[in-house]
């Protein structure tokens, strides 16, 4: 009897334990499975000429910009881009936003358009 039972029965795996998850569990395996996915694309590589013509206009108009750094992490990923406004420079790099960035470092340089909510169209 208790052989039949084996056979008939259909064990439903994971399914039977997520009763068992609380909500914050969930949450956070949600989050990280979120940042596991999250890549930032290669963006092509800058002279020394084009981002010094980019970082010149960002100081003269006072405008934000977007830099994407040489370096990855584990994964071969780049990190997410700096944004902000220079904040000054020194003969080694400038500050973005209070954040040091050296020169040779940097793989891309763009203005930044932030977009306001106020200007979204619902």
């Amino acid at each position: 009897m208790l052989n039949r039972f084996n056979e008939r029965y259909k064990d439903r795996g994971v399914v039977k334990w997520q009763g068992m998850f609380l909500s914050e569990h969930n949450s956070s395996m949600d989050q990280i499975q979120k940042e596991l996915k999250h890549t930032v694309p290669k963006k092509e590589q800058m002279s020394f000429e084009e981002i010094s013509e980019v970082l010149n206009a960002a100081v003269v108009n006072n405008k934000s910009i977007s830099i994407q750094l040489e370096s990855v992490d584990e994964n071969n990923n780049y990190f997410n881009d700096i944004i902000g406004k220079l904040q000054g420079h020194d003969e080694l790099g400038l500050w973005v936003s209070g954040t040091k960035v050296n020169y040779d470092e940097i793989r891309n340089v763009e203005f930044y358009d932030e977009i306001k909510w106020s200007s979204l169209d619902e």
